[in-house]
């Protein structure tokens, strides 16, 4: 019997986890979403005072359109961690820099003095 008893403790913390869960899913859609402040407001607190009506209710209403919301947060994070990836990569070197300087000087865009200033900050 006591395993019998531990299995039902069991189940009941993971579907109480799962609901957990669930709830923070909705809520953090309700956010995303493009309703209005009144619009957010009222299914927040219908979720709140009839959590399992409610919850029903939005999944009903709103499940094709969270996960939608979902694919395009998830799309535009990759892209600006793809952005972010790409411009610190593409630093160019210090050799990079000084045959930039260096074609500059060559024509005529910046003086040997200043070629030789960004020569310096650049090799220090």
């Amino acid at each position: 019997m006591p395993l019998l008893d531990l299995f039902w403790s069991m189940l009941w913390f993971f579907l109480f986890f799962v609901w957990i869960w669930l709830l923070i899913t909705i809520f953090a859609d309700i956010f995303r979403s493009e309703i209005s402040g009144w619009g957010k407001a009222g299914w927040t607190l219908f979720v709140i005072i009839l959590p399992f009506l409610g919850v029903l209710i939005y999944l009903i209403a709103n499940g094709d359109d969270m996960q939608t919301r979902a694919v395009q947060q998830a799309s535009s994070r990759e892209q600006a961690q793809r952005e972010y990836i790409q411009s610190v990569s593409s630093s160019s070197s210090s050799a990079d820099e000084l045959s930039r300087f260096a074609a500059l000087r060559d024509s005529g865009a910046i003086t040997d003095e200043e070629f030789q200033a960004q020569k310096a900050k650049l090799l220090a």
